[in-house]
């Protein structure tokens, strides 16, 4: 931000050298800055939802929006949404197992204080994250069966997939580096993963301002640990009665990392771009995260969005 440094030359002065009243002069005084509002609004279109590098939306395009109010004091709170597909779509999308799961919609709900405790640059950030999940169909109650018979089971037992998380952030500032580290830990079952309480995401970003043009360079690594495996026998397969699902272990933890860049076109329109893909594993031939025709949720992939914020 620049500021104007004004001669220091009374306005009665002024007048008698150029003829103009005190009044006149007042005039030409810049204008008092407006007020910041507190409440702050963003929407976004993308080409596809990625989330911890898994497709949200089998890899189809998203719209998505929220807002935040954030005190002088450092405490704040907010809302947002995306319009999703994974819950049905680890359904079957049409009634696998007799269910019909509709969830077109995630709804996040946060709040935490953040505030500059160590230095200038170098904000600290704790907070709670509920992400909720209006469902219809939903199984009202679990299936063991599904978990050990369906390589994709594991969320789609029946287990809610509204999940609770705590986080912890420090964020940081090194010239045109800015970035954060952060540990976010699931006090309930994960995204509908049986068995996964306690789960753990540390991940690490950072972004470099090049000065060129309005545009960032983006990097993010993360580790998704996912507690309790599920391993199932051939024992267990043949009487689940499953004819693609495969003997073995599911494990559901991943890596995941992205790399691009955001450009800023000002009046609060931004547009970025990158690409991302994960570790995410197979049982046998089947991936533990799978879209509906067997592909892989954490695949390799290329996303453009366009951001506006109010």
């Amino acid at each position: 931000m620049k500021t104007l440094h004004k001669t220091a030359i009374s306005s009665a002065a002024i007048a008698l050298l150029a003829g103009l009243s005190s009044a006149a002069f007042a005039a030409d005084e810049p204008a008092a800055a407006p007020e910041v509002s507190p409440v702050t609004a963003n929407v976004t279109v993308a080409s596809n939802y990625i989330y911890r590098g898994l497709t949200q939306t089998n890899n189809k395009p998203a719209i998505q929006g929220g807002f935040d109010y954030a005190h002088e004091s450092g405490f704040y709170i907010g809302n947002w949404n995306s319009s999703i597909s994974w819950i049905s779509d680890g359904y079957g999308g049409g009634g696998q197992g007799g269910h019909s799961v509709s969830a077109p919609v995630e709804m996040d709900f946060y709040a935490g204080f953040k505030k500059e405790l160590i230095g200038e640059g170098f904000a600290t950030d704790i907070g709670v994250l509920q992400y909720y999940y209006p469902t219809s169909g939903l199984p009202s109650s679990q299936s063991n069966a599904w978990v050990t018979g369906n390589p994709t089971s594991r969320q789609a037992s029946g287990t809610t997939p509204s999940t609770t998380e705590l986080y912890a952030a420090q964020n940081f500032t090194f010239g045109p580096v800015t970035g954060f580290g952060k540990l976010s830990y699931a006090v309930t079952t994960l995204f509908g993963l049986q068995q996964s309480s306690g789960a753990l995401y540390p991940d690490l970003t950072a972004n470099y301002d090049t000065g060129f043009y309005g545009i960032t360079v983006n990097a993010h690594v993360g580790y998704q640990y996912v507690p309790n495996n599920v391993t199932s026998s051939v024992a267990q397969v043949t009487a689940a009665g499953n004819p693609r699902a495969m003997a073995g272990t599911y494990n559901a933890s991943y890596a995941d990392w992205k790399l691009g860049f955001t450009k800023d076109f000002g009046g609060g329109l931004s547009g970025t771009a990158y690409y991302t893909g994960t570790s995410a594993q197979k049982n046998g031939s089947y991936y533990v995260y799978a879209t509906p025709n067997g592909g892989n949720q954490g695949r390799g992939n290329a996303v453009v969005a366009l951001t506006k914020a109010f």
